[in-house]
């Protein structure tokens, strides 16, 4: 598996030299045109689920229950094996719009997918 980064969707954008890019919010991140975000692709079904994201809230406290429930979330996810063979081809960028860098779920999909 090639390298796997994260990086906020309001910074400047990925460059092709990063890796490949994809979004994986379930909602398309506030105040962002589509334009902006031109090349990135769009993997809303590894997101975690509605009522899991609702039920998290970025709550920090409960990031470790968070993780767990995603990671049994994705283990039954058949969206994720494309994502791997993405990460396969190359590094990967994995925007997100949380406002907490180390408590969302692209941190957690990280983590999932380099264990």
């Amino acid at each position: 598996m090639s390298a796997i980064e994260i990086r906020r969707v309001y910074d400047p954008a990925p460059s092709p030299g990063d890796g490949r890019a994809v979004l994986v919010d379930r909602l398309w991140p506030r105040g962002l045109s589509k334009a902006r975000l031109a090349g990135v692709l769009w993997m809303k079904d590894v997101a975690p689920s509605a009522a899991l994201r609702k039920w998290f809230g970025h709550d920090p406290a409960r990031w470790d229950d968070f993780r767990r429930r995603y990671f049994a979330e994705l283990d039954a996810n058949p969206a994720v094996e494309a994502l791997r063979g993405l990460a396969a081809e190359g590094p990967l960028v994995l925007p997100y719009g949380a406002h907490d860098e180390v408590h969302n779920q692209a941190a957690a999909l990280r983590e999932y997918l380099l264990r």
